[in-house]
Formats: C-alpha cells, sequence, structure tokens
C-alpha cells in the first residue's frame, strides 16, 4: 500500500464484521477517516445504522451495511455476492463480530461451547470462504484481519469455552499468513486483552450473579486494566500498515505471551497464581455465596 501513512487505505474496499459497536465500529470509523469505501455488517441493526451515519456524517464513504449473523454461512454468502456485485473483490476482509460466554467446567452448559464456537470460529471461516477467494483472484493483494483475544494466546481463567473458539481462529490464521501470501494477501491476527466495549457487559457468565456486589468489584478491576476500543483500532491499522502478523493491544498480554514462550515455569506458576485469585473473586459472585 503505498498511500502516505494517513491514508493508505484511501481507495480500498473495506469489509468489517461487528461494526455496530466496540472494536468494529472504532475500526470501521478509523478506517474511513483513512479514505476507505467500507462494507459492513453486524447482528445489531439499529447500531450498525449508527455507524453508518457517523461515518457519512464525517465525510466517509460506506459502500454497503447490511444486517446479518456471520454463524450463517448462507447470509455470509448472500452478502459476499452483494459486495461484490458492484466493483468486485473487498481490499480488506475484518473478521471483529464476536461473543462471550465463561465459566467453570461445571458451570459452563453446551449452548456456551456451541455458541463460542459458531460465532467466534465458524463466524470468521465463513466470511473468509465468502470473501478471500475472490481477493486472491482479483490478483490485488490486500489484508485479512482476524481478532482473536488473550485467551487465544494463554490460559486465562474460566475461558475454556471462549478460548476453544478464540484459539480456533489463531490457529486458522497462522495457517493462512502462508497460504496466502503467495496472493500477497497478509494476514494480522490481533488479540487484545481488557476492552472495554459493550461486550464485557453482556458477557453471559454462568454460575454468577452480575448484579452482585463481589462482580461489580471484578468489574471495575477489569475496566481499570481496559483500554478504548479506539486504541485497538489505532493498534490494528498500524499493524496492517507494517505488515505484522501478531499484534497485541495490552503491555501485560505482550509481556505474558513472552513469558509463555521463553520461560514456561515461570508462565505455568503465574497462571497457577492467576487462576487462584481469579477463580476466588468470580466464586464469590455466584448466587450462594450471597446466602
Amino acid at each position: 500500500m503505498k498511500h502516505p501513512e494517513g491514508r493508505f487505505l484511501a481507495g480500498r474496499r473495506v469489509f468489517v464484521t461487528g461494526a455496530a459497536s466496540g472494536i468494529g465500529r472504532a475500526v470501521a470509523l478509523r478506517a474511513a477517516a483513512q479514505g476507505a469505501v467500507l462494507f459492513l455488517t453486524d447482528i445489531d441493526r439499529t447500531g450498525l445504522t449508527g455507524t453508518v451515519a457517523a461515518i457519512r456524517d464525517a465525510g466517509g464513504e460506506v459502500g454497503l451495511a447490511q444486517p446479518a449473523d456471520v454463524s450463517s454461512y448462507e447470509q455470509m454468502r448472500t452478502l459476499a455476492e452483494k459486495c461484490h456485485a458492484d466493483g468486485g473483490a473487498m481490499d480488506v476482509v475484518m473478521n471483529v463480530a464476536g461473543i462471550s460466554a465463561w465459566g467453570t467446567v461445571q458451570t459452563l452448559e453446551h449452548r456456551h461451547w456451541r455458541s463460542q464456537v459458531e460465532v467466534n470460529l465458524m463466524g470468521p471461516i465463513h466470511v473468509i470462504e465468502s470473501f478471500v477467494p475472490a481477493m486472491a483472484e482479483a490478483g490485488r493483494g490486500g489484508h485479512l484481519v482476524n481478532v482473536s483475544s488473550a485467551a487465544g494466546l494463554v490460559g486465562l481463567p474460566w475461558h475454556a469455552a471462549y478460548s476453544a473458539s478464540k484459539y480456533g481462529l489463531r490457529g486458522v490464521s497462522e495457517v493462512l499468513r502462508f497460504d496466502l501470501h503467495r496472493h500477497g494477501i497478509g494476514v494480522t491476527l490481533v488479540c487484545p486483552g481488557a476492552v472495554d466495549t459493550p461486550l464485557t457487559k453482556s458477557v453471559d457468565i454462568a454460575g454468577v450473579d452480575k448484579d452482585s456486589p463481589a462482580f461489580k468489584r471484578v468489574q471495575a478491576r477489569f475496566k481499570r486494566l481496559a483500554v478504548t476500543p479506539d486504541e485497538v483500532a489505532v493498534a490494528i491499522l498500524d499493524g496492517m500498515r507494517r505488515k505484522r502478523y501478531l499484534v497485541h493491544t495490552s503491555p501485560w498480554i505482550r509481556t505474558l505471551h513472552l513469558v509463555q514462550r521463553v520461560l514456561p515455569p515461570v508462565y505455568v506458576l503465574a497462571m497457577r497464581l492467576f487462576n487462584r485469585v481469579a477463580d476466588r473473586a468470580l466464586r464469590a459472585a455466584a448466587p450462594e455465596a450471597g446466602r
């Protein structure tokens, strides 16, 4: 991409999932400000309409915005056909949409495991199936961005179901970074730590009373560690521009991931301690704890 740093997406066709709020909305606004033509989707029709209005009010361009569920292969195929009908393949595809559920193996239900995989892993796969082959065939190169999580790098407490999907997306990305290289398509895997998005309020935590004072304390600690969606958007676009594969958005996750790789025994001790502290705090918010 040969545009100056502030306009390296000028004229590029950029597809973003999860664009109604959080990281998806922030990265869509940032990309529009850099001159991209946006193609947007989200399951939240009202939020998506708001993002489109914000982009256009700021002078940006939206080629298409349509509500859709990424977990539906048929909906993604139909949306891709509409996006490609006028102007052809995308230049950038960003898989941002996601959901979250936490819990222990004793409290997680089958629906939690299945929903995480259907939305967080199969959703991006549906997008990749529907949009990336056309990018390769167009021969213009481009970029694929997959938003995983710190839970796709390290063993965070109560994150087994969520990590099943996010580690899976990390694996897909690791293969595609090499498979797509011959087509000039770069791959960026984004692994945010704590991010203050609407997802933090809607996260389903099995066996926890989210209205309890104990949980409110955990939530307050999380927010102190969290970065904003806009900070994540800046990191994503900077990573793309620099052709980086792995993008962290939190210094503590970057450090923990480094310790995991170079000092495994220290990582194990640190995670065991973290697990005990987190487990104690979350169990204090269980309904039976208040009886």
